[in-house]
């Protein structure tokens, strides 16, 4: 049997208002058969739908059970001085990080830093975000006004477009949550300026490691050291 694409079309269209009669084109037979194969698929695709639900529910469930098991490593861990971590009202997609610098960090040690680490429901496969919270560092690499962290490990995995990260950088389901917060504390080490998220402070640091005993090492340490006292509770 053959049928036309303005036939066909027409089919669509009394299926879809349920009001018009069968196309003139085709017989009673013609348009039934046509009607339950449509009928099939769309049932195919309901089916579809809810057999995906259970996948999704799984990773979810599978994330949160990892995520679990990570946070009592983490709290276990005698080689992470430092860094303590806890859950955010008993969620465990989100957990609240204290990052307490030592001196050896030059800059930024003696201070206490509050973090929101949070994890995506298909994590591992996508990376967690970290955000300081107030006060926000003054650093390169973490944005002024939300105190969102700019680092490679916590960007998804793939080719970046912009050419300043290698895919090898990047975030791949093998990192964990030790890993990040390790990354992030040699981050404040050592920042880097070739990508800033804080312009202002990218530029500051450049002068102040070009000039280390002039005025911008100065200013640079002193905007620094204030955060530090604010997060110690001191001003």
């Amino acid at each position: 049997m053959f049928i036309d694409t303005d036939s066909f079309a027409d089919i669509i269209l009394n299926i879809k208002t349920c009001s018009l009669p069968p196309s003139a084109n085709l017989n009673t037979s013609q348009f039934l058969l046509i009607y339950n194969l449509l009928q099939l698929r769309n049932q195919y695709y309901q089916l579809q739908e809810l057999s995906a639900k259970p996948r999704i529910a799984d990773m979810t469930s599978a994330a949160a059970s990892l995520l679990g098991r990570q946070l009592k490593e983490i709290q276990k861990a005698r080689d992470l001085p430092g860094i303590s971590c806890g859950l955010v009202k008993d969620n465990i997609f989100e957990w609240e990080v204290m990052l307490m610098l030592s001196d050896e960090c030059k800059y930024y040690g003696g201070g206490n830093w509050r973090c929101l680490l949070s994890f995506p429901e298909d994590y591992p496969h996508a990376p967690p975000k970290l955000t300081f919270c107030d006060p926000i560092p003054f650093h390169p690499n973490i944005y002024p006004k939300t105190g969102v962290l700019c680092i490679s490990i916590l960007h998804p995995s793939g080719h970046d477009e912009y050419g300043y990260e290698d895919a090898s950088e990047r975030w791949t389901p093998i990192q964990t949550p030790e890993t990040i917060l390790l990354s992030v504390v040699s981050l404040m080490n050592d920042p880097n300026d070739s990508s800033p998220a804080n312009v202002e402070a990218a530029r500051l640091w450049r002068e102040a490691q070009a000039n280390p005993k002039g005025k911008e090492m100065r200013e640079w340490k002193s905007r620094c050291r204030a955060l530090v006292r604010q997060s110690l509770g001191e001003e």
